[in-house]
């Protein structure tokens, strides 16, 4: 297996995209083992493109992009602005609270960061601020977004770790509330040291509150109809998904009258190619785990973290480092896929609640599309911005380390991340 990881490593710093890395490090492991078949690459394959669970993902990434089509993306913004516009920091708190807004909409780090950034950037240049710091609070704020339900990473991890999506989405509520005010009081202290004035100078009023909260109430309702439905077993978690098209659909068409036309087909354009990658990345990701399983390489991962510690927050800690040591170089979607199957089992066997660390996991592995050398979003921002990776990477320092802490906070607090499912769905 070590030949494996050395080939994958390798193509990655080549350059080679992650999928096929995946896939020719992975095919490497039958190469080397004669006694299994050599058909067993293409099967994995193809029966992973089968797994009904994973029909929520391509389901949810196509209700996204209808939202985002839809003429939600302005009103939300309305809306942060009323909730954020007094706050120190004018626009980048502005744009925190839109990437927890937007969390129920795109569900993509990535894709908000890319955004928010054409939206927000040169704006917050031109109102005194730095582009490196503007670029990581754009950035980091996106961190957000897959944590609100219903985010890619949750679906990913329920469906390979078999833990309640429902749950999932539940659980996600609290903890970026968490991270929304790290992250605020980061942004206020580095505005007030700088200057950087509020957006609003008076508080809104209370019309212009009611107005902003009507004009978002289909996006802020979404998450809440997902978590209903799940609840009341209307839908199993693919059939929500195939519900949040039809939602987005009517949204757009029939109660903003935004998506007509090209906007529609642009939609399913961006869906084409969003849902190709993913699940491609997802069905050649079954031959790497595939080796992961025979080698047994979750007992070994196991042995080796409990020779160091049994007590589970320990644990918990020593696999956020890891992940966040590795999410330096590999991208947060195939942190999940690949690291789901070695590290839940452990959690579980130290009577971890699954839920608590699947949250804690994603947020911990999303954390690497914002750092360098290789954050996909990190990338995304500074060149939208114009900005040099080292001056992105100097003022997101105390971001990171605001994050950081609320993280740590979640792995020392499980009931601040299983109160609401509790509460929803009953104890687990």
């Amino acid at each position: 297996m070590l030949i494996v990881v050395i080939a994958f490593v390798v193509l990655m710093l080549m350059g080679m995209p992650v999928a096929f890395a995946i896939a020719i490090s992975g095919t490497l492991f039958f190469l080397q083992n004669l006694d299994l078949p050599v058909f067993i690459p293409v099967q994995v394959t193809v029966s992973q493109t089968q797994n009904f669970a994973l029909l929520a993902i391509p389901l949810f990434i196509l209700a996204g992009n209808f939202l985002n089509k839809a003429g939600i993306t302005a009103r939300l913004l309305t809306l942060a602005t009323v909730i954020a516009g007094r706050m120190h920091g004018g626009l980048a708190q502005v744009s925190v609270v839109l990437s927890a807004l937007m969390g129920g909409v795109s569900g993509s780090a990535i894709a908000d960061a890319s955004m928010q950034s054409r939206m927000l950037g040169e704006e917050m240049v031109r109102r005194g601020m730095r582009r490196g710091f503007a670029a990581g609070v754009l950035s980091f704020g996106a961190l957000l977004t897959p944590v609100i339900p219903p985010g890619i990473g949750m679906i990913l991890y329920g469906s390979i770790g078999q833990v309640s999506i429902g749950r999932l989405f539940a659980a996600g509520f609290v903890p970026a509330a968490l991270l929304w005010v790290a992250l605020a009081a980061s942004i206020s202290l580095t505005a007030r040291r700088r200057g950087y004035p509020p957006e609003r100078d008076a508080p809104p009023s209370a019309g212009e509150v009611f107005r902003a909260f009507r004009g978002g109430i289909w996006a802020l309702l979404f998450p809440v109809f997902l978590l209903f439905g799940l609840r009341m077993g209307v839908f199993t978690p693919s059939e929500i998904g195939a519900f949040a098209v039809v939602y987005a659909l009517v949204v757009g068409v029939v109660i903003h009258r935004e998506m007509r036309g090209r906007s529609f087909v642009e939609a399913l354009e961006q869906s084409l190619t969003d849902i190709g990658s993913v699940m491609f990345l997802i069905a050649l990701s079954a031959i790497f785990t595939y080796g992961i399983v025979l080698e047994q390489i979750p007992d070994v991962v196991s042995g080796a973290l409990l020779s160091v510690s049994d007590d589970l927050p320990l644990v918990m800690a020593l696999i956020v480092l890891f992940v966040l040591a590795i999410g330096f170089f590999v991208d947060a979607t195939v942190l999940i896929i690949m690291l789901t199957p070695v590290f839940l089992p452990l959690v579980r066997s130290l009577g971890g609640d699954p839920v608590h660390f699947g949250i804690v996991f994603i947020i911990a592995a999303t954390i690497g599309n914002f750092t360098p050398p290789v954050g996909a979003a990190m990338y995304a921002v500074c060149a939208i911005l114009r900005v040099p990776v080292g001056e992105y990477a100097l003022e997101s320092l105390p971001l990171l380390a605001a994050v950081s802490v609320a993280t740590l906070l979640l792995i020392l607090m499980p009931s601040v991340v299983t109160f609401v499912p509790d509460l929803i769905f009953g104890p687990y």
